[in-house]
């Protein structure tokens, strides 16, 4: 893909993912994206400032679009026949609505996690989608990093050439503790956190059919719920722990369990997100930890000696998952990837989770129009 091949993409959002994920994809991705051309948010300011930023990392400056003035609104940006990409980082509310007025207006779409603030909603966006849109060609995604995260790619691609055997239980734990000072505090993108059970969708091979669980708030900021603990079964059989929680006492809490770990009958691999040292600059660097526990068989069936494997991968979700949308949207290039219906299946296991107290919930049903 080269720059001069395409027409360009804008930014819808201004926050904080736009800010510390998209710009610095899009620079990493270099001419395998098209040209940012144009970046919306909802006041001038706002816009003004990321544009600003883009002009230090990407050495130009998008035009800017706000409601402030009808000539340079959303309808205006959508209007534009350079721009055939739209990447939506609003909040999680606005989204359904922005991301149909974007495929009306014909351009693809990539939209950040969640694709909706509920299943219901949800169901009813992916149906317009591929009623009205999808059959004329237009590409929509839910932009789901955790999907394409290289670790758990790899993860995944260890469970199915049977590296740990068939799965047997799992188990994913994210605890720690969220202060009112934390950037990610007034986010909506807190009280729907999908992305959790992306990463389990990801790395089994067998879907999440069913969930029991509670739900409870410990900090009252934090309304409505602020911890989850839950029950899961695939339907291959196994079954295993989802624990989800911002109210830990303290910060030092999330050293303790936190991770993924997928137990076979031949074995057991974890995911944790760790530090280790630049071969290149000698500098620590933020990566995930995949190791891999594979047990070694005698002729007669005896268990022998453990065979470990470690691999440490760099976050490079976001910058894959935009390689890939471009690739889909410009090149015909379809992947399967950033489907609004696996998506779903993430939002769904969190409002289980919500609303379960306890009780069984079919997660097919759920995910079933009525």
């Amino acid at each position: 893909m080269s720059r001069t091949a395409n027409t360009g993409v804008a930014i819808l959002g201004s926050g904080i993912f736009a800010k510390e994920a998209h710009l610095p994809a899009l620079k990493a991705l270099g001419p395998l994206a098209p040209d940012l051309k144009a970046i919306y948010s909802r006041s001038q300011k706002n816009a003004s400032e990321l544009a600003d930023q883009v002009a230090d990392l990407l050495q130009f400056r998008p035009e800017i679009y706000h409601d402030g003035e009808p000539s340079s609104n959303l309808d205006a940006l959508l209007a534009r026949p350079d721009i055939s990409t739209i990447i939506v980082a609003l909040p999680i509310a606005l989204q359904p609505h922005i991301v149909l007025k974007a495929l009306g207006a014909g351009k693809h779409v990539i939209s950040e996690k969640p694709v909706a603030p509920d299943v219901a909603s949800g169901l009813k966006l992916i149906a317009t989608y591929e009623a009205e849109y999808k059959p004329k060609g237009l590409v929509w995604r839910v932009a789901e990093n955790w999907e394409v995260e290289p670790a758990f790619v790899i993860a995944a691609q260890a469970i199915r050439a049977g590296k740990i055997g068939k799965v047997v239980f799992y188990s994913l734990r994210s605890v720690g503790r969220l202060e009112k000072d934390s950037k990610w505090y007034n986010t909506p993108w807190r009280t729907i956190p999908d992305h959790s059970a992306a990463a389990l969708r990801v790395i089994l091979p067998s879907p999440m059919t069913h969930l029991s669980g509670f739900a409870s708030l410990n900090l009252e900021y934090l309304a409505p719920q602020d911890t989850i603990n839950a029950i899961i079964k695939s339907a291959d059989g196994s079954h295993g722990i989802f624990e989800l929680s911002n109210a830990a006492p303290t910060q030092s809490r999330s050293s303790v369990g936190n991770g993924i770990v997928i137990t076979g009958t031949d074995g057991y691999l974890t995911i944790n997100q760790t530090t280790a040292k630049d071969p290149v600059t000698g500098g620590e660097r933020s990566v995930f930890r995949v190791v891999i526990k594979s047990v070694t068989r005698s002729v007669d069936g005896k268990v022998g000696p453990e065979k470990e494997a470690v691999i440490d991968e760099l976050s490079r979700g976001v910058e894959q998952e935009l390689a890939s949308f471009f690739a889909a949207a410009l090149e015909g290039k379809e992947d399967g990837l950033g489907s609004p219906r696996g998506a779903l299946r993430d939002v769904a296991i969190i409002e289980a989770a919500l609303k379960s107290n306890g009780q069984l919930i079919d997660l097919e049903k759920l995910l079933s129009p009525t």
